[in-house]
């Protein structure tokens, strides 16, 4: 029973495919495994284990009359405590939204629902997404299977530790500036930020709304690409959502690194740690040994991304969040019976420390006197960001980089110095602000035993190629990670 949380995606579906084993069995692992180690990783925040059995039992029911729902009837997955499930809190681990009961699902837990996934919610998170390393969520700082003395990454860092730690093989997350990838690659995962308006965002509560992106963790590549065909489609309540082929993910297949150009980054204008810098220019070697030409890029711009990423969104943020006012949703402060205390004592309750900070700034960047200065500027800049992403990919068919600077730091590191704590996004949110597709895949370990991830990245809509270059580079040797199996 044991041994069951430490298969890959594709042994799971392919044992309850050929009979070898039940939902019902695989889920009664997984809770046992939670139940030894989630005290530890704080993954979760909720745990409904009647209702998640309930949901295994049915699955081996219709298996056993016939009636499958698809080839993915019993899979186990965690979903971000930010993405609506009918009947389920939804707290985007807040205070504010603490007792909040979605009544309606997600477009993607409707998709994962007809599938016949047994689904695990809910997985803690930094407050409405905001941070990078889940120490902001208002109820626990989540841990790194690695080393519980350091964070998973974030915001997603519950989805990244519930699969790193064995306790799901695969999880839904969302990324908005890099809070997929850069959590996959301090705990060593595969993790997927898709082409904005890939996937439905109907369902996600709004961060940044021009930068959200829902997307899948997974301990293998074949669960990132299943689960990005079954998430990915037009819908009609996400008008964002692009009219462009159905993903398919029998269409990728391993690329051939010869004569395949790869866009590389110059590493002595970024501060890598000497590990994280040492292993990027190992794969490069052994890319080029392969046959692969490396072509350096001019990321001159990226310094910007930072700086315009935090205007962008938090600009969002205030306009978004403004609809939590103690009134319709969530939580209610009221001592002097006017609307203006109301108002003001709930958000004031509500919101933790960062979401106000990022509130502020974003109320501030759109004020009258301001907005052409820093929103309208900002606007412009990722203009040219997007065009850059563009024309590179007129010379390459692919960029390589890692995802994180350094590898996990330790729990409180960097909670006292906010700008400290953004720059650790510095590799990853360009890509959103182009509204590419990019992928973190596992690089091995540090001298710490910590993982180190590298970032793969090509034009829009071109899932298909980057999936394909992800599996190549899963077969480097250079590239492997075992998860740990004790908790420490």
């Amino acid at each position: 029973m044991k041994d069951l949380i430490f298969l890959t995606y594709s042994e799971i579906k392919k044992r309850l495919n050929e009979g070898s084993l039940s939902s019902e069995e695989l889920v009664s692992a997984y809770l046992e495994r939670i139940n030894a180690v989630d005290s530890k990783l704080k993954a979760f925040l909720e745990l409904n284990q009647e209702k998640i059995l309930k949901q295994a039992k049915e699955s081996d029911d219709r298996r056993k009359n016939g009636k499958l729902l698809s080839e993915f009837d019993g899979i186990p997955i965690g979903i971000k405590d930010n993405i609506c499930i009918t009947g389920e809190v939804t707290s985007c681990s807040s205070k504010i939204l603490e007792n909040f009961v979605s009544p309606y699902d997600a477009t993607v837990i409707s998709k994962l629902k007809e599938k016949g996934f047994v689904l695990f919610p809910r997985l803690n998170m930094d407050e409405f997404a905001m941070g990078s390393s889940t120490e902001n969520s208002a109820f626990q700082t989540s841990k790194n299977p690695f080393d519980s003395d350091r964070i998973p990454g974030g915001s997603s860092g519950g989805s990244a530790a519930a699969v790193a730690g064995s306790m799901l093989p695969i999880s839904l997350g969302s990324d908005t500036g890099g809070s997929i990838r850069q959590p996959a690659s301090l705990c060593g995962i595969w993790g997927l930020k898709p082409t904005y308006g890939r996937v439905s965002r109907y369902g996600l509560v709004a961060y940044a709304s021009s930068l959200d992106q829902i997307g899948p963790f997974s301990n293998d590549m074949d669960g990132i690409s299943d689960l990005l065909e079954i998430l990915s489609g037009i819908d009609s309540k996400d008008q964002t959502t692009s009219k462009v082929n159905q993903f398919e993910s029998k269409s990728v297949n391993e690329i051939d690194w010869k004569c395949k150009k790869i866009g590389i980054m110059k590493t002595e204008d970024f501060n890598f740690s000497p590990d994280v810098n040492a292993r990027y220019l190992e794969i490069l070697k052994t890319l080029e040994g392969k046959g692969a030409e490396l072509v350096p890029l001019d990321f001159s711009l990226l310094k910007y991304a930072i700086p315009v990423y935090y205007l962008i969104a938090t600009a969002e943020c205030s306009s978004n969040l403004s609809r939590f006012d103690g009134i319709r949703y969530g939580l209610r402060k009221e001592t002097s019976g006017k609307l203006d205390d109301l108002y003001s004592e709930s958000r004031s309750a509500g919101f933790g420390k960062e979401v106000k900070r990022r509130i502020l700034l974003g109320t501030f960047s759109l004020s009258s006197g301001y907005y052409d200065a820093y929103y309208g500027k900002a606007q412009k800049a990722r203009v040219l960001i997007r065009k850059q992403y563009a024309e590179f990919f007129k010379t390459v068919d692919v960029i390589l980089q890692p995802t994180s600077p350094t590898t996990a730091f330790k729990v409180g590191e960097k909670t006292k110095d906010p700008i400290q704590m953004y720059q650790a996004d510095i590799l990853t949110t360009s890509v959103n602000l182009a509204g590419v597709p990019a992928i973190s895949c596992p690089a091995g370990l540090d001298q710490n035993g910590l993982p180190i991830g590298v970032q793969l990245t090509t034009s829009h809509f071109d899932e298909n190629k980057l999936l394909g270059f992800a599996k190549s580079l899963s077969k480097l040797d250079i590239c492997q990670i075992s998860l740990p199996k004790e908790i420490k």
